[in-house]
């Protein structure tokens, strides 16, 4: 982007019918102890009065709060629309139901003037429910210092969305975010990996991911065939990545990722999306290179499915699952 501010911070707020949710992130940031800050909100056309409390909104913080409205598509194109229209040096997303503690940029912009050479300042973050104890127990992988997010991304997200503070070189090398409303978040974590990116860790609590009665924009995937869709995609996007980063199948956390393709194999047939539940298991092989007994399962599970169907398989491979593990048959209780 051209006219880039320096030392400016953009915070991208995506939000889809969360008014009182929305006043109280656009509040953690205007919070800030850092100065100068922007804060583009968008709306993700949504059918309450998110619109309007987010334009009140804007009507009292003139020249910091901006306001972009677009047909719903999702977080990720969301997401997208705030980062093409934001100035800043930096790019901060915050979900619109997380928070930030006042000190977040400060210190996490500090940590990359301190170092050049870092493309994402990343920080200790919380996880919990709203209302819920806020434990001060790191989530995901922020408790940990990590130099590049490969080849740890794939035994699972290294952080959720709000814990990073991006340069917006990044973010541009990056390019935009995907239409998935499934993943799109670790695949976006994938791309920005894969590119080599260098990490700062600020081993302070400075982010919380917050969980709410409502659902989350990710919502639940496993009998929804469309969210299920997405999810394969996204997985295979995340895959491709991690080959571009040059992780072998020998390490410990490609294994793991190999484990989960194929599980997703298993729940795609199931959900009686049989091209993708056969492309799953295809690249869970491709994972798998080299190890023998890994991919001696796989192809004896493609033998069966080519055999008897991709979907019968998947429904009897997954009640199979669900019976190990104690959790009954589908649609029964939790």
């Amino acid at each position: 982007m051209e006219n880039v501010v320096p030392d400016l911070v953009s915070t991208v707020i995506p939000v889809f019918n969360r008014a009182a949710l929305l006043a109280q992130a656009v509040g953690c940031v205007l919070a800030q102890t850092y100065r100068p800050i922007e804060i583009v909100v968008v709306d993700d056309g949504s059918t309450d009065d998110t619109r309007e409390a987010a334009e009140a909104l804007a009507a009292r913080h003139p020249g910091v709060l901006r306001v972009l409205t677009r047909p719903n598509g999702g977080p990720g194109l969301a997401r997208e629309t705030g980062r093409a229209a934001a100035r800043g040096e930096y790019i901060q997303y915050l979900d619109s139901d997380d928070w930030l503690d006042p000190r977040k940029f400060e210190v996490q912009v500090s940590a990359l003037r301190d170092r050049p050479g870092a493309d994402v300042a990343y920080c200790k973050s919380r996880e919990y429910v709203i209302g819920g104890d806020r434990c001060d127990v790191p989530a995901a992988r922020t408790g940990v210092e990590l130099e590049t997010l490969f080849p740890h991304l794939l035994s699972g997200r290294v952080w959720h969305t709000m814990t990073p503070v991006y340069r917006r070189t990044l973010t541009d090398r990056v390019g935009p975010w995907t239409s998935l409303r499934q993943e799109e978040d670790w695949e976006y974590d994938a791309r920005a990996g894969a590119l080599g990116a260098r990490l700062a860790w600020c081993p302070e609590f400075l982010a919380d991911a917050r969980h709410h009665g409502g659902d989350r924009a990710s919502g639940s995937w496993e009998r929804d065939p469309v969210r299920m869709a997405w999810r394969c995609e996204s997985h295979e996007l995340i895959f491709r990545h991690a080959e571009a980063a040059g992780v072998s199948s020998e390490d410990p956390h490609m294994r793991q990722y190999a484990r989960e393709l194929f599980h997703l194999c298993r729940l795609a047939g199931d959900a009686g999306l049989e091209g993708q539940a056969a492309r799953m298991l295809e690249l869970a092989v491709a994972a798998s290179a080299g190890r023998e007994s890994g991919s001696r399962d796989m192809r004896a599970y493609r033998s069966m499915a080519r055999l008897l169907g991709w979907s019968r398989v998947g429904r009897a491979a997954c009640a199979f699952d669900r019976v190990r593990s104690g959790l009954g048959p589908p649609g029964g209780d939790p």
